[in-house]
């Protein structure tokens, strides 16, 4: 491994003392189908310890500091600091990516998959991490890269309906329609504007015919979040 992973042991808070751990924790499979390496494997077996070893973390902070909560309500805390997308975008803030070793038609992916890998791959780096030092390593590296810049936004977010915890809109709102009408709320795309690749959408949330609620985002996802949060506050 070159010096130019320096940078990225510096980013992540840890200096390896073998540094193959997080040469394999980069390595995906569709790379050794183009370049064998000898002795090498994929990020796949470190993924799986990662991933272990992440819940591990965020379960043990969760039931330390939030002593009123009950079992549902960490477990829906507890999604939110796992789930693909948060740990895709503290890959990317770490520069991660620009270190995986992908095939050159993985190379050329965006988007969901390029995501994706960034996701397996930030699993596979706490996992290389563990091995090479341990879980207090791994422990710091968690508190500093997700805990601690999410979760205040996480509980930001967070709306009580029915006796339930809900993150984000749409749960709360559809827990709450269905209380109140007895029907299921739908969305429907309004308005799509720009190129492809820098499209805005404005979505709707209905309940039959009524527009209960209209919000913009740069996807379908976001705008129907977005829609949500209108309706929520409308109706509550």
């Amino acid at each position: 491994m070159t010096d130019e992973f320096l940078t990225l042991e510096k980013e992540i808070g840890v200096s390896f003392r073998n540094r193959r751990f997080l040469e394999e924790a980069l390595t995906h499979r569709s790379y050794l189908n183009e370049h064998p390496l000898g002795g090498f494997q994929s990020n796949e077996r470190l993924e799986f310890l990662g991933d272990a070893v992440l819940d591990l973390v965020v379960s043990e902070h969760l039931f330390k500091n939030f002593l009123i909560y009950q079992e549902g309500q960490m477990t829906s805390i507890y999604a939110e600091l796992v789930n693909a997308s948060l740990l895709a975008r503290t890959a990317h803030s770490l520069g991660l990516y620009k270190y995986l070793r992908v095939s050159k038609g993985e190379a050329k992916e965006n988007g969901k998959s390029k995501d994706m890998l960034s996701a397996d791959a930030m699993e596979a780096v706490l996992g290389a991490v563990y091995l090479d030092q341990g879980y207090k390593a791994v422990q710091s590296i968690v508190m500093r890269h997700i805990i601690a810049p999410n979760l205040p936004s996480i509980m930001k977010s967070a709306r009580v309906v029915g006796g339930h915890l809900y993150f984000g809109a749409k749960s709360p709102l559809q827990t709450l329609v269905q209380e109140k009408m007895k029907i299921t709320p739908v969305y429907k795309i309004l308005e799509e504007e720009g190129p492809e690749h820098m499209k805005t959408f404005k979505s709707g949330v209905f309940v039959q015919d009524e527009l209960l609620g209209e919000g913009t985002g740069s996807s379908k996802q976001e705008s129907e979040e977005a829609a949500a949060k209108d309706a929520l506050q409308k109706l509550q």
